[in-house]
This record gives structure tokens, sequence and C-alpha cells, in this order.
């Protein structure tokens, strides 16, 4: 912004300065998301390329003055309502969802503190910040008590910087420790994050393998379009004999059911609809891919507490060591608790049960660290005090730190107050430390723990917990939860530096304590360098970093801005249980779509081959002097082929429960069932043709006859190929695959659609000669498919799911 202003004091501004920058368009006026609007929306469902080739087969199909061959139509219009509709509810659902999960910075205004949207920050604004707060415009610190901002996310440096009075703070960074607050001088599109923000929270299905073998077959689609449309347009308008309408519908007809309208859809439906269903569970899916990415990952690094255990504590005894005076104690701890301006769980637990506040003057503070691992106030004659870890302030051999450790392993969270020799913003503190009491907290296990847990362990994906707290309380936890490994929990500090030998560790061991924000990033690390594809759980700004290296970070509703503002996933509700059903919606999304990838590869490769043998005929009909052959089918014939052998069932099968494991290798898979049942398709629905067709002077009973026996034979195969796809079988699968047989079944024999389509079954040397052509073509796919199992070890899918299981 051009305009300069000068904040109003320790104050803040007043609601008349708000409303006068407001006023000025002096606001922070990035939107909440990135996402695509209403018309952009519609925009990029109606003019797709597949519309537009439609398109243009519709109005030639029109020109010839069969409105009836023109159904196929209707799928531009059923493809952009779908894809809008379907859209613009996950659009919906996530904008609904990143309001409740966005950081509201606190705003001084008129001397008192309140939260507010990130878009009603002004100009010259007065922020408070504490541990985990996100900056969410640029500015200038105003109060630093031992600020320190990370920026790492920023700048790639991976120490925190020390923000005195007068110092620079960026949108995008956060606070590690220390309290303070800034002056914003750069609002709206001016902060350095808005745009690198607006990005990462946009609705997005980019940086996705499903996506990516998607983008290929569309690739090898097109190869084979380009050179079968050519020739199907040459031997319908040249070589086939018939007079212009007939031909254009016959190249309409041979080029319709090449293009895979439905394919694109059915993937852009599959993920929106996970979307939607995930937000009914309040989990916010700040990436898209992020469902895809979460099915397929075989390691969860959990910390702790706000995953296993629930936030809240609540203070269970205070041992008293070393002669302290309880009432001494009691009052330092009240003291320490109702001066942290952002108490965590333990202190917050504390001052819950502490109330009789002294009115003791601070003179130095020490805020808490995850790196140093305690937190400190000087009271001048009432002493320096320290709260923390009693096995790093603690001797370990001591009596009290025995103790600690004893209390710790029954699953207590344990703290110690001490007094310091010195202040405790020192440089050489927390110097010599005289025990004053140990400060025991009660924490919850979260009752779904245990079920998420066994979720996991049955899906063989393997659960780490790594923790900044005693690595014996931790095991407590762990072991409580029959998670293996917990009874013997390693401490992070005596972990290897080695990036090999950390990843040994870990191959080993599940359950780690006193991990450093650092270390819980080198493990991340360490896992994905042995082939893992890691998902990390986090709530705290220590977390910040192990999250933004994972595949798939995954942050609790309650947890930092910080964190919340670099995972994928957020679990607004805070469960950790909602993971599976994540994991349930990828597997969903992945097994889903590359059934319906099969079924409309499977169209695209018969369609192809069919019009290069008809094409193919017709040239050497030129060549060798032997009567042309036109194209089988009508366009109307394609479209009826497709409904309920593609279409339909596609619809169905795109959003029906499947729990299979994700596995890499979809494009392969895909091919490998595709093309062969294509192929086989293809010739046996040629070699049909043949026997039928009576030549270019036929009769039009005769034509209707030749291209209802082809019709037959290849709706057949399909019908099989989806048998095939649709395994293993449960009820409904059955019902759906029943149901597409008997809606051909009374196409192929109620007069009305007989004569509505053009279809004629009457002649039964034809009929006979379609159906033995199709079941040889079934035996080939049924074969093609058991060799290809059998070859690839996928013979599990033989195998029917469980009673009222899904596939």
């Amino acid at each position: 912004m051009s305009i300069t202003v000068q904040a109003s004091g320790a104050t803040g501004l007043t609601t008349a300065e708000v409303e006068q920058r407001r006023r000025d368009g002096l606001t922070n006026d990035v939107p909440d998301r990135a996402s695509r609007s209403v018309r952009e929306i519609v925009r990029a469902n109606v003019f797709t390329r597949i519309n537009a080739i439609l398109g243009v087969l519709f109005v030639l199909v029109l020109s010839t003055g069969s409105i009836i061959d023109g159904m196929f139509g209707l799928l531009i219009v059923a493809n952009s309502a779908v894809g809008i509709i379907q859209e613009i509810r996950a659009k919906r659902t996530l904008d609904e969802l990143a309001i409740v999960s966005q950081a509201k910075p606190t705003v001084r205004r008129d001397g008192v503190a309140r939260e507010v949207a990130p878009k009603d920050v002004v100009l010259d604004d007065l922020i408070e910040l504490g541990p985990g707060d996100q900056i969410v415009v640029d500015g200038i610190v105003e109060e630093s008590a031992l600020l320190e901002i990370d920026e790492s996310l920023l700048t790639g440096e991976a120490d925190p910087i020390d923000k005195a009075v007068g110092a620079e703070v960026m949108s995008g960074s956060y606070v590690v420790s220390g309290s303070g607050a800034y002056r914003a001088t750069k609002v709206g599109r001016d902060a350095y994050a808005a745009k690198l923000a607006e990005e990462a929270s946009k609705f997005t299905l980019v940086h996705s393998e499903l996506r990516t073998g998607i983008d290929k077959i569309l690739k090898f689609i097109t190869y084979l379009l380009i050179p079968a449309g050519l020739l199907s347009i040459y031997n319908q308008l040249f070589s086939s004999g018939e007079s212009w309408r007939p031909a254009v519908t016959g190249m309409v007809a041979a080029l319709v059911p090449m293009v895979p309208e439905g394919l694109v859809l059915m993937t852009s439906i599959a993920f929106a609809v996970g979307v939607v269903r995930l937000g009914r569970r309040q989990c916010l899916v700040q990436e898209l891919p992020a469902i895809e990415g979460l099915a397929r990952v075989d390691v969860v690094c959990a910390d702790k507490t706000g995953t296993l255990t629930e936030n809240g504590m609540r203070l269970s005894d205070i041992k008293i060591l070393d002669g302290f005076d309880d009432r001494e104690v009691r009052r330092a701890l009240a003291a320490m608790a109702g001066d942290d301006p952002r108490p965590n769980a333990s202190v917050q637990a504390i001052a819950e049960e502490l109330t009789d506040r002294p009115e003791w003057q601070h003179t130095a503070v020490a805020p808490f660290s995850s790196a140093k691992k305690w937190s400190g106030f000087s009271y001048g004659e009432h002493g320096d005090w320290l709260l923390g870890a009693p096995d790093v302030l603690l001797d370990p051999d001591s009596e009290d730190a025995r103790t600690a450790e004893e209390l710790g392993s029954s699953g207590l969270r344990v703290l110690l107050l001490a007094q310091s020799d010195r202040p405790v913003d020192a440089p050489d503190a927390p110097g010599t430390v005289r025990p004053a009491a140990l400060v025991v907290l009660e924490q919850k296990i979260r009752p779904d723990a245990r079920e998420t847990l066994d979720y996991f362990a049955s899906q063989n994906v393997s659960i780490k917990v790594i923790s900044g707290d005693n690595a014996v309380s931790v095991g407590a936890v762990a072991s409580s939860l029959d998670l293996p490994g917990g009874d013997h929990a390693v401490d992070a500090r005596r972990l290897p530096e080695d990036a090999g030998q950390l990843a040994d560790v870990l191959d080993r061991e599940t359950t780690f304590g006193r991990v450093r924000p650092d270390q819980k990033r080198a493990m991340v690390g360490a896992l994905q360098s042995r082939g893992h594809t890691v998902a990390m759980t986090g709530d705290g700004v220590n977390d910040v970093l192990a999250l933004k290296d994972s595949d798939i970070g995954v942050a609790m509703g309650a947890g930092s801005p910080a964190t919340r503002a670099v995972a994928q996933i957020v679990l607004l509700d805070n469960k950790f249980a909602t993971l599976p059903y994540v994991v349930g919606e990828g597997r969903r999304v992945i097994g889903n779509i590359e059934r319906v990838s099969n079924l409309f590869l499977t169209k695209t490769v018969y369609s192809v081959l069919l019009a290069f043998l008809v094409g193919l005929a017709g040239i050497g009909s030129q060549i060798f002097d032997y009567e042309p052959i036109g194209y089988p089918f009508l366009p109307r014939h394609v479209t009826i082929a497709a409904w309920f052998t593609i279409g339909i069932p596609a619809f169905i099968l795109s959003l029906a429960p499947n729990n299979e494991r994700a596995r890499t290798g979809f494009v392969s898979r895909v091919m490998r069932l595709a093309i062969p049942s294509g192929a086989v398709i293809g010739i046996a629905t040629f070699v049909a043709y043949l026997i039928a067709y009576a030549g270019p002077d036929a009769t039009e009973t005769q034509k209707e006859q030749a291209g209802t026996t082809a019709l037959i034979t290849l709706i057949m195969i399909a019908m099989w190929v989806l048998a095939i796809v649709a395994r293993p079988y449960v009820w409904w699968k059955v019902v759906l695959i029943g149901a597409s047989v008997a809606a051909y079944v009374v196409l192929f024999t109620v007069p009305f659609t007989r004569d509505f389509f053009k279809l004629d079954p009457s002649n039964a040397a034809l009929t006979t000669a379609a159906f033995v052509c199709g079941a040889v073509g079934i035996v080939l796919v049924e074969a093609i498919w058991w060799i290809s199992a059998a070859l690839h070890g996928e013979q599990r899918r033989l195998i029917p799911a469980s009673p009222g299981g899904s596939a």
C-alpha cells in the first residue's frame, strides 16, 4: 500500500481508526481460499476438449436430419451438469471448513485484545503473538519477550530467529517461543506470503499419482484417435460407397465411442464426493490429492499428546522435594501459571487448580521451547523458578530423577519445579538447579486410540509414536495401547545422527521420547529414504517441520495455527480416529477409478480397433476390387452399447465402497486388462459383422440385422469385462450386472425399443452367430484375465469379499 499511517501506541488502533482504514481499502483483502468461483467452475466443466469434440459430432449428425442418432449429445449436458454440481458441493464444503480452521490472529484495539478473521486485519493493527501463532501479515515488532520466529517455511533457514523490538516479521512464518506484538505494515496482496498462501490452499487435483496415470492414458488414447479418426472419415466419406447421410452417421458412430467422455468426469466426481464425505466428519482436505496420498501411506508417525491422548490435563499431585515448603511451592507454581501469556495444556491445568496467585512481579522470563524443554520466571527476592522436564533438569542418577521416572512409567506426565541460582534469562541458564517439587499431571488416553491403532495394524501400516515427552511416559501410553515396542521406548537423545543408522533404528523400534523438532524432521526423512510413504500427525509448533517434510501432514484442529497451515489434512474434531475414514476414502477413490478406467479404456481400444479394421477393409476394397464395407453401427447403437456396459455401472462403481489396499502401477494394471480385452471385442465384433454383412446394396432390413448381430457380440463381451472389473462380488454388484443384462434384454425384445433403436434380432442364424462370436470372446477375455492375474500375483481378487463387505 502507498499510504503509511503510524500506529497508536501499545493500546492498538481505535475503532474509528480501524473504520477509516477499511474505508481507505487498507485491509487484508486476500481471499480466505483460492478456490475457483462458481463462474470458473461452470466454464471449466462446459468448455472442455471432450465436449468440443462431441459438440462438433453432434452438429454433424443433426445436419443429416437424424435427431435420434444425436442422443450422445446428452453426454455434453450430463458431463457438464454432474461435474458442476459435484465441484460446487466440494467447494462449499471446503470453504466452510476452511473458515472454521483458519488461524485467527489476536488484535489489540482500544486496549482490548480480541480474535479476528485474517481478512479483518487492517494496516497498523497491533497483533499479539505467542508460541505456535502464525504471522498473518508483514510487520514490525513493537513488543518482544524473548520472541523467536521460525522463517524456515519461507527462507529455508532452519534455526529460529530472535526478534527484538524494531525487527521485521514476514507473513507465513510462525512463533517458536516467547511472546510479543507487532504492527502490520503490509496487508493484503502486498504481504510476503499472500500469494504462497493462496496457492497452498487451492482446491486442486494436481500432483497425484492417479491423475498422472489418467493423463498418461489420455495421451495414449490421443495417439490412437488421430489415425483411427482420419481412417474412419476417409472410409465413410470416400470408400464405403454410401450416400452422404449414412456415410456421415457411420463416421460419427465410429468416432464417438473413441472419446473417453466419462473418464476425467468420474475421477473428478470421485475426488469431490470424497471431500464432501470427509467434510461431514469434520475433516478438512487442504490439498485434494491428500485423500489419495494417505491411502498409500505405510508408516504413520503419531505424536502422543493431542493424538493418542486428549489435549486436556488435570493436576493430579504435587510431590514436595528437598525440604521446600508446600505453600511456597504452590505460590511459585500459581505465579508462573498466571504470568504465562500463552499457557500450554500442562500450565493451564496448573492454573485451573492453583487459583490463589501471589502478587509477585517478574524481572526476567524464559519462555518454553521444545529444544530446551523448560520455561522460567525470575521474581527478584522471591527467587528464580524453572518448570520443565525432570530428565533434562535433574541428575539422572538422583533419587528425584528415579521417582519422576517411576511416576512417568505409569503413564502420568511429570514436570519438575526447581529453583535456579541465576536469572532465568542468563546466557548460562539454568545453571545450578535445586529441585522443589514434582508436578504430576494426568493425561487421558483417547477412547478410540486403540481401535485406530488396531485398524492400521490390520492394514500393515506401521505406527511410530514420536513425542517430546519423557520416553518412559511415552512408552507407558504406547504399552497401554498394546503397541509393539512400547515397553522399551527409545530416548531420542541417544539416537544416532547418521541418517542411515537412524533409519536402521526406526526399522526396529516404534516408540520414541524426548524427540527434538529437528529430530522429528530427520526421522521422517530417514523413513522416506527407505522407500516408505510417511504420514505425520501433530498439533504443536514442534511438529511443523516434520509435518511439512512428510508425504502427508495431518494436523489437529485444536493445534497451533502453524501446524494447520502446513498440513494437507486438518482433523477439525481433533479425533485421531478420523484417519481410517480418510484412508478408506483414498482407497475408494483409487480402487474405483482403476475399475472405471478399465471400462473406458476398453471401449476406446475396441472402438479404435473396429474403426481401423473397417477402414482397412474399405481401402482393401479399392485395391483388390471387392465390395466396400461401411461402419456397422449407427450413433444410437454406440450410445446404447455404452449405457449399461460403461455409463451407469461406471458411475455406481466410482462412488461405491472399496477397501482394496492402494498399490502402485495403476497405468500398467489398467493397460493389462483393457488393451487385450478391447482387442478381443473389436475383432469379435468385426468378425460377427462380416458374417452378417450383405454388401453395400443390401436392403434396410439386412443392414439392421448386420448391425444388430455385431452389436449383440459387442455387448456380450463388454458385459463380461464389466463382470471382471466388478470382482470380487457382493450382492449389490450382482444386482448391478443383472440389471444391466436385463436392460439389454428389454431393448432387444420390446417392439417399441427395437424400432426406436433400429434393432432387428429376428434372423435366427445371424443372432446365433452373434452369440457364438460373443461366447468365444468371453472365453478369451476370461482367459486373458486369469493369465494376467496369475502372472502378476493378483489372484486375491478371485476371492469374494466378506459378507456385507466391500471391494
